[in-house]
């Protein structure tokens, strides 16, 4: 009966055993391919397929999971490169690449190495495209530099399941005498620079000079003219006025005139009357300003009348 009772207990443990042993097998066929990552999967040594993202079950002993491939682009920078121009000058260049797996499958198995064969791949190409320019060309041409060898790696990585999607040139450092030369060169080109601006702010500023000398003369002859027209407009209206009031003047002295002769005419003057006034004109034109005398015909009428008037005269005053 104890026989019995242990052999029962055994068959119990083996048999628990026998179910924990299934569960961790099950368990270990068990896969879940997360997002951006693509397993190769092998079946007794040989390609069997490629899991996408998602839940899996491979044959227990017989499948295995022989990479994990990434699906994200990814970056790899490589050490500065020796190469050298067409003009002799050597220099050192590093790269950036920017590359993609498309294809887990020809990752795997088309190249022991993807990453040494990418670098050396460059390295290679960097020499030939920089071995057909020059120093200058080098320095100026990364655009162009980029473009070719972005499109040789991308058609020389096609086999292996890879994208090249940019290569950048990093740096490029020329030997410490081109760059000593190349400093001194930029300075004298700013120096340069800085004459040429310094000359042009001087020719700005002297024209700005004669245009606002040239204005202020304008102003002012501009000025000096219109006083001109002023004063002259005042001279004539001032003169215009004298002239009015002259005019004037003689208008009354006429009216007076007339007025006078009008009054003579009125009382009825005398011949005495009338004698005495042109003795009194006749003295008024020898007072020796005149240079012309005019004596009427009838100067011995007259002295009579001016004898005979002073003989008046006395005989009044006794």
């Amino acid at each position: 009966m104890n026989v019995s009772f242990l052999m029962s207990n055994g068959a119990k443990g083996f048999i628990i055993f026998l179910l924990f042993l299934i569960v961790v097998i099950i368990i270990s066929t068990i896969r879940i391919v997360p997002q951006a990552y693509a397993y190769v999967v092998e079946r007794l040594g040989t390609y069997q397929g490629t899991w996408a993202v998602g839940f899996h079950m491979k044959m227990p002993i017989v499948d295995k999971i022989a990479k994990k491939v990434s699906l994200k682009e990814q970056v790899v920078d490589f050490a500065p490169q020796p190469v050298i121009t067409k003009d002799n000058v050597t220099m050192r260049i590093d790269t950036v690449v920017f590359f993609q797996i498309t294809d887990p499958k020809l990752y795997c198995y088309g190249v022991e190495n993807p990453i040494l064969a990418i670098e050396n791949l460059t390295a290679t190409t960097l020499r030939n495209i920089i071995g057909d320019l020059e120093l200058d060309q080098t320095l100026t041409s990364r655009e162009t530099i980029n473009f070719k060898m972005r499109e040789t790696l991308d058609t020389a990585t096609d086999p292996w399941g890879i994208k090249v999607k940019r290569v950048e040139l990093k740096n490029i450092i020329p030997p410490a005498a081109i760059q000593e030369a190349m400093e001194k060169q930029m300075k004298a080109e700013r120096e340069r620079r800085e004459q040429i601006l310094r000359a042009e702010g001087e020719k700005k500023s002297a024209i700005l000079v004669a245009e606002g000398q040239k204005e202020s003369q304008i102003l002012t002859a501009e000025a000096e003219k219109q006083a001109a027209i002023l004063a002259a407009e005042a001279d004539k209206e001032a003169t215009i006025k004298r002239a009015q009031g002259e005019a004037e003047a003689i208008i009354a002295v006429q009216q007076a005139n007339a007025q006078g002769i009008r009054l003579l005419n009125e009382a009825s003057p005398t011949e005495q009357v009338l004698t005495i006034k042109s003795l009194e004109a006749f003295e008024k034109a020898a007072d020796g300003k005149a240079t012309k005398l005019i004596i009427p015909s009838d100067i011995a009428g007259i002295a009579g009348l001016v004898s005979s008037i002073v003989e008046t005269a006395n005989a009044a005053k006794e």
